[in-house]
């Protein structure tokens, strides 16, 4: 089944993720700027392994995630909520990756960037341009 085409274009047209993870039933959540790679369906981003969610999701790979539009005005309210895994990219998967996340984040042409991807298994768009409550949901 193919996303819908205005999951696709919100998530091209915003870059900071929330991302859910989990150890030892202790739950926990930060802050990422990703890219959306519309071919794989996953959103790429980069962090250290030092970093506590790295710790948890490459314990986890299992995660969740939420992309909100930041408005007061109900009916205009978007956004996103995802569950997915984690996978550490590689190879020419992280040629590519690196490519479109530089393209999208130009200043971290100079930084030591570590590039991890986040397949997505289910996506739940909230979008209330399309009439209060509108849901579109796509699930592999």
């Amino acid at each position: 089944m193919q996303v819908d085409q205005q999951i696709v274009h919100f998530l091209n047209e915003h870059h900071l993720l929330t991302l859910a993870t989990s150890q030892n039933n202790k739950p926990y959540c930060c802050n990422l700027f990703y890219v959306y790679d519309q071919v794989s369906n996953q959103l790429i981003f980069s962090t250290e392994t030092k970093t506590k969610h790295a710790q948890d999701f490459i314990t986890n790979t299992n995660v969740a995630g939420s992309i909100a539009l930041e408005t007061r005005e109900i009916s205009k309210i978007q956004g996103v909520q995802l569950i997915g895994t984690i996978k550490e990219l590689e190879g020419e998967c992280l040629k590519i990756a690196k490519e479109q996340y530089l393209k999208a984040f130009p200043y971290a042409e100079n930084m030591d960037i570590h590039l991890w991807a986040m397949p997505l298994n289910f996506i739940k768009m909230t979008h209330n341009k399309l009439g209060f409550g509108k849901k579109l949901i796509w699930e592999k």
